[in-house]
């Protein structure tokens, strides 16, 4: 591990925040149609069913395709997987907008869309979160994904308000234009950085199988201490948190008789929590204790998610208010989850375990994704988003309580070691 570790220098350091600039454009592209498609879906059916089920392809088909990605991000050269992903979804785009052009397109269609962009999303996630550690030094890790965050913040700030701004002078067929241009931008520097190879020269020349590489992964995750309670943890949360990220628009529109604009001001809101959160997770140079920080941080969540659903009607400020105080702690919970991820698996092994982590911890959100439209009919969005934001500080409470996890340490380079030795000594 410390030979591939060590290819991290200042001229990967470079070459890395070359290739991020670009994903910052890829991804202001993307959020810009996001944001687009989700709002016409919530004015042509005006159900909470048809979000549902949006979010719900959405999900599944990574949930599904995320462990071949990224055991396919540690076997094959990852810049070429980056560019075929992102080629292709820019091509399912350009058919969209051609069908969009035409007047042939409909809301089964945009559900075709959606789960094609979620396929080619699939393999581009686990590609780039396992190129970070072999380009940035170890040193900088925190303070990278905390810059990350603080950037992308920033880009899902402005994409949501000019996304609305353009509904209101252009068709959505024009608007799609802004993910091919912010593409064309993205590949540039992709295709000039040189990318370098993580495959182990003391493995065995002789490839292993795809379902041998497949399961080394899942031995990887058992043998790091914490890691199943986290996954475990992480799904209960994600089951809750579906209801909010599924319904979102139903209830700025529907339940609070809000405009595009209006989705976006709260965007606004939230998006600014994140930079806020981001800001201190890139200005913290270290960080102790990091679980105790991420398991507080998510009550927090919690008490946001609180606020937005006891907003009265039409009360777009508190539900603001709730969207600042979900932000804030994010970015602080996934920067710090991250960097102890890159700390702790080796490079070469990085890009299927959280390929695995992510799949496993969203196993269940498709489920929650279902259940979010019949449940807000049942109970009112309000109470359902109240009564998810309850539940997951019961469950922080409960899991940090009553699992060893609040025992486990990654902060010593002595317990890193031995969590590294286990890891080099599994046999597939």
């Amino acid at each position: 591990m410390e030979e591939l570790a060590n290819q991290a220098n200042q001229k990967t350091f470079r070459s890395y925040l070359m290739f991020w600039s670009g994903q910052l454009f890829s991804l202001f592209g993307s959020m810009v149609v996001y944001f687009v498609i989700i709002w016409w879906i919530t004015e042509e059916t005006q159900s909470p069913m048809y979000l549902a089920i949006a979010s719900f392809l959405f999900i599944i088909c990574q949930v599904i395709v995320l462990p071949i990605a990224g055991v396919l991000a540690d076997r094959l050269n990852r810049k070429v997987i980056i560019l075929v992903a992102d080629s292709l979804q820019a091509v399912s785009t350009l058919i969209l907008l051609v069908l969009f052009q035409l007047n042939l397109a409909n809301i089964w269609i945009v559900f075709i869309f959606i789960s094609i962009r979620s396929v080619f999303q699939a393999f581009h996630l686990p590609t780039v979160n396992s190129i970070i550690p072999i380009m940035v030094p170890k040193e900088s890790l925190s303070r990278i994904n905390g810059i990350n965050f603080l950037f992308t913040g920033v880009v899902q700030i402005l994409a949501p308000l000019i996304g609305a701004t353009l509904m209101i002078f252009l068709p959505i067929n024009t608007i799609l234009w802004v993910d091919l241009i912010t593409f064309c931008i993205a590949v540039i520097p992709l295709i000039l950085i040189e990318i370098p190879s993580v495959r182990n020269p003391k493995e065995a020349v002789e490839k292993n199988s795809f379902i041998k590489e497949f399961k080394l992964g899942i031995k990887t995750i058992k043998v790091i201490p914490g890691l199943i309670t986290v996954i475990f943890y992480s799904m209960l949360l994600n089951f809750l948190i579906r209801p909010m990220d599924t319904l979102m628009p139903y209830y700025i529109n529907v339940i609070h008789g809000g405009s595009a604009t209006h989705l976006a001001i709260v965007f606004v809101f939230f998006q600014g929590g994140m930079i806020g959160g981001a800001l201190i997770t890139s200005i913290k140079k270290t960080w102790n204790n990091k679980l105790k920080v991420i398991f507080g941080s998510v009550i927090i969540t919690m008490i946001g998610y609180a606020i937005m659903a006891v907003a009265p009607a039409g009360e777009f400020l508190i539900i603001g208010i709730g969207g600042v105080t979900m932000g804030l702690t994010l970015p602080i919970i996934n920067s710090l989850y991250q960097t102890i991820m890159q700390t702790v698996v080796p490079p070469d092994k990085i890009g299927r375990v959280t390929s695995m982590d992510h799949s496993l911890s969203m196993s269940i959100s498709p489920i929650g994704t279902l259940i979010s439209g019949p449940l807000a009919e049942m109970l009112g969005v309000g109470n359902l988003f109240l009564y998810c934001a309850l539940l997951g500080i019961i469950v922080t409470v409960s899991v940090w309580s009553f699992t060893s996890i609040r025992t486990v340490n990654y902060e010593t380079k002595s317990e890193l070691d031995v969590i590294t030795d286990k890891i080099n000594s599994i046999k597939i």
